[in-house]
């Protein structure tokens, strides 16, 4: 995602809005970039002036939206960003619901729990809480993850059409990262058993060692708006595996509008 070119998200039509087009272009390469970039190659990655990127990145550091390492100069989002983002967890109606829970999994099952929704044609980990296990399974909030590779992504796209997915899809994201490729088709069908099933277990996807189990959280319109899930590591007792599964949905009803 880095190397691609992120298009505007607002209609042009002067000045100002082809300024809100550029901010957000930053923002949101940034943002998918996961680390700080320098200028410079940020310019050349929006196909952007690099003056008009100068000056846009200095206004943006100057409100505390962005900062600027003074060592290498590269650019990364500041601490107003990371308060708006807080404001995001403190006042959203499920984000707020949803973080409790989350945190209540972890401390009672002792695996690392999770809050997840789609962003950017992505699944994102809006919440995460680590388990107790010695053995600590990698996550972490922000984190961006081709859809394919997760639970949770199946039940994200459990009410789009497969013109919508296919669209929303690149096609690279369909290869896992130790190379194996999902095809299309396989995954069409999966989507339509974790609606039917009303969960979603995948194993071995993203790593040999870890199982993702996630539950839908559904909106007033019956849309699933996000999921719960629990990162399980691949070997753990199947009885145990189906008594979450039960814990999990029972939660997402609660957390579903």
């Amino acid at each position: 995602m880095a190397n691609d070119v992120i298009e505007p998200t607002v209609s042009s039509g002067g000045a100002r809005e082809r300024g809100i087009n550029r901010v957000l272009q930053v923002l949101e390469f940034l943002h998918a970039r996961g680390e700080g970039v320098k200028i410079g190659a940020l310019a050349k990655e929006l196909q952007a002036p690099r003056s008009s990127i100068y000056n846009l990145v200095s206004s943006l550091a100057g409100a505390g939206l962005l900062e600027i390492n003074a060592a290498d100069s590269r650019v990364f989002f500041g601490k107003t960003m990371y308060l708006y983002g807080l404001n995001y967890m403190r006042e959203n109606p499920l984000a707020k619901r949803a973080r409790l829970e989350v945190d209540r999994l972890a401390k009672e099952t002792g695996e690392t729990s999770e809050f997840c929704m789609l962003q950017s044609g992505r699944y994102t980990i809006i919440h995460m809480c680590p388990g107790s296990r010695p053995f600590r399974i990698s996550s972490a909030v922000g984190l961006q993850i081709p859809i394919p590779w997760t639970a949770s992504g199946r039940l994200l796209l459990a009410g789009h059409s497969p013109d919508q997915i296919s669209q929303l899809i690149h096609p690279r994201d369909f290869f896992l990262p130790d190379g194996r490729q999902i095809a299309i088709d396989d995954f069409q069908v999966a989507i339509a058993q974790a609606r039917d099933d009303g969960y979603c277990l995948t194993k071995g996807l993203i790593d040999a060692y870890t199982q993702c189990l996630a539950a839908p959280i559904y909106n007033a319109d019956g849309q699933v708006d996000a999921t719960i899930c629990l990162v399980l590591p691949i070997d753990a007792d199947e009885h145990r595996v189906w008594d979450l599964r039960g814990q999990l949905v029972e939660t997402a009803s609660r957390l579903s509008t």
